[in-house]
């Protein structure tokens, strides 16, 4: 194991992470379909984002209409996600305000949740930048979902309709999976895709 910290409770605590497109969701899914409770960075980063809540408050403050959904009032502040991200993908001082923005507020749900959750013996917590954002700590464990580059730019740019540079740009603003893989517990090979994937499964 590395020699990162790790939760040590009695709790058994899964981090689930990897790239973006490597096949973290399809992992996710077959670990709740074990009737493991799943907690997901994602969803709660887009929770801070929804209109009416402080995060979304201070994203429209920052950028204005630039990123206000056309759907959205002045007042209702819905955010448009694609406007935004075309902002913090490109530019990495934009991309780290967003970050301490939104992190903290994911950490707080996640303490909340896990909380709530204290009397299960496994959880899993899929949190695509576990080790860029320093969350090791809430582990007992880490499994990666590693597949090839080129893999992961193709499923990227046809799972989210991007163009090369776009999927590459959100590729790069995350660790390279060759760093991810000297960290964690358990790597899990998603090169030959989603049914070999979850034949190599287990708990």
């Amino acid at each position: 194991m590395p020699a990162s910290t790790r939760w040590s409770g009695s709790q058994r605590r899964i981090g689930l992470t990897g790239g973006i497109a490597s096949g973290k969701s399809t992992v996710a899914r077959w670990l709740e379909q074990q009737g493991l409770p799943v907690l997901d960075a994602d969803v709660y980063a887009r929770e801070a984002l929804a209109p009416g809540t402080p995060g979304a408050a201070a994203v429209l403050e920052r950028y204005g209409a630039v990123v206000r959904a056309q759907c959205s009032s002045t007042n209702s502040g819905v955010i448009d996600r694609g406007a935004l991200g075309q902002i913090v993908f490109n530019a990495p001082q934009e991309r780290e305000w967003l970050e301490q923005l939104v992190h903290p507020l994911v950490r707080e749900r996640f303490d909340a949740e896990l909380a709530a959750l204290a009397a299960q013996p496994a959880v899993v917590l899929v949190i695509p930048l576990l080790f860029e954002a320093g969350l090791e700590s809430l582990c007992s464990e880490i499994w990666l979902v590693d597949c090839e580059p080129e893999q992961q730019l193709e499923r990227l740019m046809q799972r989210d309709g991007l163009n090369q540079a776009a999927a590459q740009a959100r590729i790069h603003a995350q660790w390279p999976l060759e760093r991810k893989r000297e960290l964690a517990d358990r790597v899990i090979d998603n090169r030959q895709g989603v049914v070999d994937l979850q034949a190599t499964l287990s708990l």
